[in-house]
């Protein structure tokens, strides 16, 4: 009797958030259009990604920085991407944070880090995003905005990059070791992940070594993947959503792994082949 009702009150709080937070057609038709890689062609997925959008708007605070304006067309174009790797996951994945900070670009963060003699050193970064444990999110809305666009390998989606961390972090720690169902064994996972891992950064070392900076552009996974495995988690969740095609062809027991985590096949759901997004 007490889960009836408890379920029953939580049908009627969406129904509300989804009347509140309802996306206008024409809206979603310029998003769908603008992002081609949300469009699938189940249509209970498509309405399940339109569903979820509006309540993780209801759910989710945006704040805009650097004199932004957060038109109702910046908040529906973060939200259909950052709900995408749950669309089957859920999105209770992302309770843990509330706060989405939105700049008008790339922004720099002063950093401090200390060495092995304790000797602090203080740098600059350039972001485009970056999630935090317990939130905010933030993001570049240039960055957010050229997603959409195709311009070549290596994959982009600053969205889905800066919310697989935010998967990431879920036990506490940035590792590129999500929160695994109990199909997907942990060690299977670091495993797999590990030497891919492993292999990539060669990649990246011996293109680097020879100068070899078309080998670079050519990769599926930009450069960056190599900085560490939480990172590689993150700029892979990138491809296996924007180039899922290309993901599959150059790491297919990776693909094949991610699709068992996020229980989607890119590949064959997007309604169209998708060519790479570009930085």
């Amino acid at each position: 009797m007490i889960l009836r009702l408890w379920q029953s009150l939580r049908e009627r709080r969406e129904r509300e958030a989804l009347r509140r937070r309802a996306i206008p057609d024409d809206l979603w038709k310029r998003t769908l259009v603008r992002y081609p890689f949300l469009q699938r062609r189940d249509a209970a997925d498509a309405a399940e990604l339109r569903r979820l959008t509006s309540l993780f708007l209801d759910r989710k605070e945006f704040d805009a920085a650097g004199g932004l304006k957060l038109g109702d067309a910046v908040v529906v174009a973060i939200a259909a991407q950052a709900v995408l790797p749950v669309l089957r996951l859920g999105l209770a994945r992302y309770d843990g944070f509330v706060g989405i900070v939105v700049h008008p670009d790339q922004v720099v963060a002063r950093r401090e880090v200390a060495d092995d003699d304790g000797i602090v050193h203080q740098y600059h970064e350039v972001l485009a995003g970056e999630a935090m444990e317990g939130g905010p999110v933030m993001l570049s809305w240039r960055d957010v905005r050229s997603a959409g666009a195709a311009a070549g390998a290596p994959a982009y989606n600053v969205v889905i990059h800066e919310f697989a961390h935010v998967l990431d972090m879920a036990d506490g720690l940035s590792d590129g070791v999500p929160l695994l169902p109990p199909e997907l064994p942990r060690a299977e996972w670091c495993d797999l992940l590990q030497r891919e891992y492993a292999a990539f950064v060669q990649r990246v070392e011996q293109a680097e070594s020879a100068g070899d900076d078309a080998l670079l552009d050519a990769l599926v996974l930009d450069p960056y993947a190599a900085s560490g495995e939480d990172e590689f988690f993150a700029v892979a969740s990138e491809a296996f959503f924007v180039a899922p095609q290309a993901l599959r062809e150059a790491h297919g027991e990776l693909y094949a792994m991610f699709s068992r985590f996020y229980r989607q096949d890119p590949a064959l759901e997007m309604t169209t082949p998708r060519a790479h997004a570009g930085r």
